[in-house]
């Protein structure tokens, strides 16, 4: 389904005074205002089809159902770049703070999945210092032996999944929870844990030592936080949106609701491109291909998109090497270096050394003169006649 916008109102437009790689906020603005104003109307649309249904009709899907709710279906940024994200560090899940949170009904049930033991964390929630108010939202604290015995078969994960609206977990077992928690939790939910920082951080250079030595033999080994210290954690958590990457070129957030303002959305847009390019996109702007934002079911709206498509000029003639097999200067084969397969996002490419012949000129070492103008040629014809 189209949206009634024109390119000329979401497409960000540069300016001679500003930096081409940041966002305008005029532009994202309309591009919000035009996404809800088309996802309202089909929620509508869907209502009103829905209540006319015949009782005989087939059951509507899980996403219809989504659209057709009452305002609380999400609005999502889609965020492409030009080359892979492989980064461990930058893969790992974590969240981001937004103006305007998602997660605002005082009838939350909350799971949180913590290291073993588990009754550490359930000692400090029930401290008499933690809130009252967010206790009782909290219904079920678990360690993660216990969650692996308890939920093993397909049914009991999604029914610990219907059972709660967040789960969170501590930090220090975020990444192994994919293994135990299974595609009933990491495909096609918006309920992914979200990571929270429980342990309590050791000053002393003693205590870190023994704490690392512990660690390596038991994950839940350092003694977990004040009750007041949990509590901003956790409420921190809620009011944040989970970031979750997978190794590649897309990166996908939620950053508002169907019933948000349109100003809301901008802003809750900006906090949240400006993090992901900071933390998790290598080389920053400079490696963005475009930003989107959809609906449950709508077609992307583009925010802002790139008119280089590489990061550097030198990356074309790099990728067109990689393809062939390069010559020496005996005219003899070699094939290509097999670690500039993991890309380029994982260090900076090798110089090719430079080697003096006997005339003093210096040459480059493994390309012959003929092989540089190939690759000129090819540069040629992707970029235009004019360059």
């Amino acid at each position: 389904m189209a949206v009634a916008t024109s390119p000329k109102t979401t497409v960000a437009t540069r300016h001679p005074k500003d930096s081409p790689y940041q966002l305008n906020p005029d532009q994202t603005l309309k591009a919000s205002r035009a996404l809800l104003q088309h996802v309202q109307a089909e929620t509508k649309r869907l209502q009103e089809a829905s209540s006319k249904k015949s009782l005989l009709a087939a059951e509507t899907s899980e996403s219809e159902e989504d659209v057709a709710g009452d305002g609380e279906a999400p609005i999502w940024l889609t965020l492409t770049t030009k080359q892979h994200i492989v980064d461990q560090t930058r893969l790992k899940p974590s969240k981001i703070s937004v103006p305007h949170p998602l997660n605002t009904s005082p009838d939350l049930r909350i799971c949180l999945i913590t290291t073993d033991p588990q009754r550490a964390v359930k000692n400090v929630v029930a401290d008499p210092a933690f809130p009252a108010e967010l206790k009782s939202r909290i219904t079920r604290i678990i360690g993660l032996t216990k969650l692996k015995a308890r939920y093993k078969t397909f049914d009991q994960k999604r029914l610990l999944l219907s059972e709660h609206d967040i789960f969170l977990a501590d930090d220090r077992i975020i990444t192994r929870l994919p293994a135990v928690l299974g595609k009933v939790f990491y495909k096609g939910t918006s309920k992914r844990p979200i990571p929270v920082s429980i342990a309590k951080v050791q000053k002393d250079k003693k205590d870190k030592k023994e704490t690392s030595k512990k660690s390596k033999k038991d994950d839940g080994s350092a003694p977990p936080i004040s009750p007041a210290a949990l509590a901003k954690e956790i409420e921190k958590a809620i009011a944040a949106v989970p970031v979750s990457l997978r190794p590649g070129t897309l990166v996908a957030v939620r950053v508002g609701l169907v019933s948000f303002k349109p100003e809301q959305l901008a802003e809750n847009i900006a906090a949240v491109v400006q993090n992901l390019v900071e933390k998790h996109v290598v080389k920053g702007w400079r490696n963005v291909r475009g930003i989107h934002i959809k609906g449950q079911s709508s077609t992307a709206v583009p925010i802002w998109l790139a008119d280089d498509l590489w990061t550097e000029a030198d990356d074309i003639a790099a990728v067109a090497a990689e393809d062939e097999a390069v010559e020496d200067d005996q005219g003899q084969k070699r094939k290509r270096n097999p670690e500039s397969a993991k890309g380029p996002q994982v260090g900076s490419r090798k110089k090719t050394k430079v080697e003096k012949g006997k005339d003093g000129k210096s040459a480059e070492h493994g390309l012959t003169e003929a092989r540089k103008s190939k690759l000129a040629a090819q540069k040629a014809r992707i970029f235009g006649e004019e360059v």
